[in-house]
């Protein structure tokens, strides 16, 4: 994980840009560098994951020409390879070398061509242009303004901006910019074709797909670690990631000290798959003391997103903090593509598979951008197997009569998929559960009673009427919206909404984003 920060043109000077560059060091404390391109200027803040030598620090240049780029390209060994074929030299063993080279062959075309979670940009000096890209998914963040000239901006977070820029907003992913103009080359929700037929040939697919998602994700030059939960996903990941692994991985989980639910779980698959495994346990008092900065990181007032932060910030923390580990995988991404307990009341296909789209064009606002500032806050970098392009677009493919729960059991073709020997049955066919309500329910509880607490009825209507874009409608989301409001002062529009079930289905008209509050819980919470 590094951080990126670039203006295009002159209003910004040089001790500005540094001052606001400086918010954002977190996610890379290694170096820092600071170059002017043309007009504008080019900051990159390294954590050495990939290339550690210092021949790996960005900006790289050629023929006049930049690129900073916060990512991994995967397999770019082979292009590296084809590039020197061309004529191409290389000082270094960073997979972001690539990246002025291949924008010399092939143009905006490259983004497309690459395998990877990215976000970069290129300063073209033979035409003066900036051309700036995001990968399909949004893994890696990058947001954009216009400072008081109207020249446009980009940083990893948006707090990096503010200084500069009147309104910050998301850089839309899939994208890239050039010429002024926002232009989409892939777009992850796009079916051109259902697959359909023999459900063992296609979680034959998902297995071989996730398996190799994982294994590409293993590469580094820096100490890899892993987040379990317990759930389906997390260990799944860890279960493939140990097969893959000469010795033993080291996995992480984290539980409130009295009612944590999923540290059971975890330790099960701990000795199932022999990790050399660690508990973090939290306390009321951790929790409370953690939210305001977890949300000056986040840059969210969503209540979701902001419960399911505090544990998994918490616990990254403590991986800062105690050991050597530099990349951390986790579990993201499986709900979007094989659907939440709430999509179990998903009408038909066609529904389902639209909310599905829609949580996926809007993932980089939620539990991707939760991913990621809880990994990066504590000077890691994040990867998500079910992130995988290739995986995504596959699972994206698959007939959603296929994947809706019609076999009593949700996310069947993910179960199937790995049956066998990866995992004890107990956890692969474990209930879903929030992660943020299996941390412990105590703490959503802590959280929802400490601001209740804190305004009166009348204070909580009047603290409401305060908005009009996404209004808070509970004690808790106002809470969290006014320390929002205490760091992005009127930036909220960077969030589309509350994640929240879709409230237009029979059975999900809820007032809560927990799924504890819907009929289908079960025995989610035990």
């Amino acid at each position: 994980m590094c951080t990126i920060m670039t203006t295009t043109g002159s209003h910004t000077g040089m001790g500005e840009f540094e001052e606001a560059f400086s918010l954002i060091r977190h996610r890379g404390p290694d170096d820092t560098r600071i170059i002017r391109a043309g007009a504008g200027i080019m900051g990159f803040h390294r954590l050495s994951i990939m290339g550690l030598t210092p021949e790996g620090m960005q900006p790289f240049e050629r023929e006049g020409c930049s690129v900073i780029c916060n990512g991994e390209l995967y397999g770019f060994e082979k292009m590296k390879s084809e590039l020197e074929a061309k004529g191409y030299s290389f000082v270094s063993g960073s997979d972001c070398e690539i990246l002025l080279p291949l924008w010399f062959e092939y143009g905006t075309e490259m983004f497309r061509m690459l395998d990877a979670e990215f976000a970069c940009v290129i300063y073209d000096g033979r035409s003066g242009e900036f051309i700036v890209a995001r990968d399909p998914i949004g893994i890696r963040p990058l947001y954009y303004g216009y400072d008081a000239d109207g020249c446009i901006a980009f940083a990893s977070e948006p707090i990096g901006l503010l200084g500069i820029c009147d309104r910050v907003m998301p850089f839309p992913p899939g994208c890239y910019w050039r010429k002024g103009d926002f232009i989409q080359y892939r777009d992850m929700t796009e079916v051109t074709g259902y697959v359909t037929g023999d459900i063992d040939e296609i979680c034959g697919n998902i297995n071989a797909l996730l398996t190799e998602g994982v294994r590409k994700r293993l590469v580094a030059d820096a100490k890899v670690g892993f987040l379990l939960s317990g759930g389906l996903d997390s260990s799944l990941v860890c279960s493939i990631a140990a097969g893959e692994s000469q010795d033993p991985i080291r996995t992480f989980a984290i539980g409130m000290d009295k009612d944590a639910i999923d540290l059971k779980y975890a330790k099960t698959v701990a000795d199932y798959i022999g990790s050399d495994h660690t508990e973090v346990i939290i306390s009321k008092e951790d929790v409370l003391g953690a939210l305001d900065e977890v949300i000056r990181l986040l840059g969210t007032f969503d209540i979701t997103t902001v419960r399911a932060s505090i544990g998994m910030y918490l616990v990254c923390k403590a991986i800062h903090e105690t050991t050597d580990i530099r990349v951390i995988l986790t579990g993201e991404i499986s709900d979007e593509l094989f659907g939440y307990k709430y999509t179990d009341f998903a009408p038909s296909a066609a529904a389902f598979q639209e909310e599905a789209c829609k949580r996926m064009r809007e993932l980089h606002m939620y539990d991707v951008l939760r991913a990621d500032r809880c990994i990066s806050g504590n000077s890691l970098e994040g990867r998500v197997p079910f992130g995988d392009l290739a995986f995504v677009q596959y699972v994206m493919s698959i007939d959603p009569e296929l994947k809706m729960n019609k076999y009593g059991k949700g996310k069947y073709l993910l179960r199937k998929a790995f049956e066998g020997d990866y995992l004890p049955d107990e956890i692969l066919w474990r209930e879903k559960a929030a992660f943020s309500d299996a941390v412990g329910h105590s703490m959503v509880d802590d959280l929802k009673e400490y601001a209740e607490a804190l305004y009166t009825d009348e204070e909580f209507a009047g603290g409401c009427a305060k908005y009009s874009h996404a209004r808070p409608f509970t004690k808790e989301s106002l809470l969290y919206r006014e320390i929002f409001e205490k760091y992005y002062p009127g930036q909220a529009e960077m969030i589309t909404d509350f994640w929240m079930p879709n409230r237009s289905w029979e059975g999900c008209d809820v007032d809560d984003p927990s799924a504890r509050v819907l009929s289908n819980y079960g025995a989610s919470g035990i």
